[in-house]
Protein backbone atom coordinates (compact mmCIF):
# COMPACT_ATOMS: atom_id res chain seq x y z
CA UNK A 1 0.00 0.00 0.00
CA UNK A 2 2.77 2.44 0.87
CA UNK A 3 4.51 1.81 -2.45
CA UNK A 4 1.36 2.33 -4.53
CA UNK A 5 0.55 5.54 -2.65
CA UNK A 6 4.09 6.80 -3.24
CA UNK A 7 3.85 5.97 -6.94
CA UNK A 8 0.52 7.77 -7.23
CA UNK A 9 1.95 10.83 -5.49
CA UNK A 10 5.06 10.81 -7.69
CA UNK A 11 3.01 10.49 -10.87
CA UNK A 12 0.70 13.29 -9.73
CA UNK A 13 3.69 15.57 -9.14
CA UNK A 14 5.12 14.71 -12.57
CA UNK A 15 1.74 15.41 -14.18
CA UNK A 16 1.47 18.80 -12.48
CA UNK A 17 5.02 19.71 -13.55
CA UNK A 18 4.28 18.70 -17.15
CA UNK A 19 1.09 20.76 -17.20
CA UNK A 20 2.70 23.83 -15.66
CA UNK A 21 5.74 23.53 -17.92
CA UNK A 22 3.58 23.44 -21.02
CA UNK A 23 4.80 19.99 -22.09
CA UNK A 24 1.29 18.61 -21.81
CA UNK A 25 -1.98 20.48 -22.01
CA UNK A 26 -4.94 20.01 -19.70
CA UNK A 27 -6.99 17.98 -22.22
CA UNK A 28 -4.43 15.23 -22.79
CA UNK A 29 -3.67 15.20 -19.06
CA UNK A 30 -7.32 14.56 -18.26
CA UNK A 31 -7.42 11.78 -20.87
CA UNK A 32 -4.30 10.21 -19.31
CA UNK A 33 -5.81 10.35 -15.82
CA UNK A 34 -9.10 8.86 -17.01
CA UNK A 35 -7.23 6.14 -18.91
CA UNK A 36 -5.39 5.18 -15.73
CA UNK A 37 -8.59 5.29 -13.71
CA UNK A 38 -10.47 3.00 -16.09
CA UNK A 39 -7.45 0.73 -16.60
CA UNK A 40 -7.38 0.16 -12.84
CA UNK A 41 -10.89 -1.31 -13.01
CA UNK A 42 -10.10 -3.81 -15.77
CA UNK A 43 -8.90 -7.38 -15.49
CA UNK A 44 -5.35 -6.19 -16.23
CA UNK A 45 -5.07 -4.33 -12.92
CA UNK A 46 -3.76 -7.32 -10.89
CA UNK A 47 -1.13 -8.07 -13.54
CA UNK A 48 0.00 -4.44 -13.60
CA UNK A 49 0.19 -4.39 -9.80
CA UNK A 50 2.28 -7.58 -9.75
CA UNK A 51 4.62 -6.13 -12.40
CA UNK A 52 5.07 -2.88 -10.46
CA UNK A 53 5.59 -4.81 -7.22
CA UNK A 54 8.29 -6.92 -8.85
CA UNK A 55 10.04 -3.78 -10.10
CA UNK A 56 9.85 -2.27 -6.62
CA UNK A 57 11.24 -5.47 -5.08
CA UNK A 58 14.09 -5.54 -7.62
CA UNK A 59 15.00 -1.94 -6.88
CA UNK A 60 14.78 -2.67 -3.18
CA UNK A 61 17.26 -5.55 -3.50
CA UNK A 62 19.91 -3.46 -5.27
CA UNK A 63 22.75 -2.68 -2.86
CA UNK A 64 24.54 0.57 -3.50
Amino acid sequence: MAISLSVVLLLAIILVVLIRGGSIKAGPAIVAVLFGFFLASTGMAPSINRFLDSIADTINQINF
